[in-house]
């Protein structure tokens, strides 16, 4: 019998080794979109932690929002024969070349917070929030703030042909459609930047009476909305008073705006896209059996109601 207890707590650890050995060790490549905005840096600072963690060596490489950078970094990734490769798109369209050189390399491609306009065989999971559910909350917020009055709304697009800035603007018009009170008067791309995101709204509020015109502002991320409170007080208004703002990611700077009255809402993403990825990683791994083919995170939305102070103090200590 001490034999056999013996036995037994060798192979438990053998166990332990093994299970612990199947992440350890695994050199992954990560190519991020850039540093457009605080989110996106959160999400790379929250990625190297998870990581570290794990064991993981993780190769970095930093697309500065082109995408023949990425498909470069992935080119390189595939000639270093990384164990698996994370890659968070610029834009939709343009990955079937490369992915299938990872394919046909046996290196698993993991997406991170956005889609691609592709073959689902070419990637082994995607980890993002339903992007259209993100507009769908803030359309929804918008409804029932504004009740019956006449709304007039601009909008701050993401990337053009990013899939962010496709279903987070599908989400919104979904969601106030049939309410005729609610239209949007402008729409143009902020390019997700803050710099941007001011730039454009110095213009909608140029051509909409010095602002007067309009009720609220939508914005497809937190750094646009922040850049366009900027250009909403320098025309001598108020935002979150005589403009509406809601935005999409819960980045800090938007709550520290929400607790001085000037954001209405934000609906919140995630940075932590990396730690659903490497389990669904590390399980494929150890079984071979293919994970979900969308994992999708939560998408929640936040008001002034909701301590907005302590929630920037909260979010600082993410990477932001």
């Amino acid at each position: 019998m001490k034999i056999l207890r013996t036995l037994a707590l060798g192979a438990s650890m053998i166990a332990i080794c093994c299970t612990a050995a199947s992440a350890a060790g695994l050199t992954v490549g990560f190519s991020q979109i850039g540093s457009e905005s605080g989110w996106r840096a959160a999400e790379t600072s929250v990625t190297k932690q998870e990581a570290e963690k794990r064991g993981i060596t993780l190769k970095f490489a930093d697309a500065q929002q082109k995408q023949e950078n990425q498909i470069k970094a992935i080119r390189g990734f595939i000639a270093q024969g990384v164990n698996a490769i994370l890659v968070a798109p610029v834009v939709a369209t343009g990955w079937e070349q490369v992915l299938g050189e990872a394919k046909d390399a046996k290196i698993p491609v993991i997406l991170l917070d956005r889609g691609i306009d592709a073959s689902k065989d070419l990637y082994l999971t995607s980890v993002a929030s339903d992007q259209v559910k993100e507009g769908s909350v803030a359309g929804d917020w918008l409804v029932k703030t504004v009740g019956d009055k006449p709304c007039r709304v601009v909008e701050l697009q993401g990337t053009v042909g990013s899939t962010p800035a496709i279903n987070r603007k599908k989400g919104f018009e979904e969601a106030i459609a049939g309410h005729k009170n609610i239209s949007i008067a402008r729409s143009q791309t902020g390019d997700f930047t803050r710099s941007k995101g001011k730039e454009v709204m110095e213009g909608f509020l140029k051509a909409e009476n010095g602002g007067k015109n309009i009720c609220a502002m939508y914005a497809h991320n937190d750094d646009m909305a922040v850049g366009a409170i900027q250009a909403i007080k320098d025309a001598g208004l108020k935002p979150g008073k005589d403009i509406l703002v809601v935005s999409i990611d819960a980045v800090p700077d938007i709550f520290q705006a929400m607790a001085a009255g000037e954001a209405n809402a934000t609906v919140e993403l995630t940075p932590n896209m990396a730690g659903p990825a490497f389990d669904a990683l590390d399980a494929y791994l150890k079984s071979g059996k293919q994970p979900e083919k969308f994992i999708i995170t939560q998408s929640k939305l936040y008001t002034p109601a909701d301590d907005p102070k302590g929630e920037y103090e909260r979010r600082k200590g993410l990477g932001y």
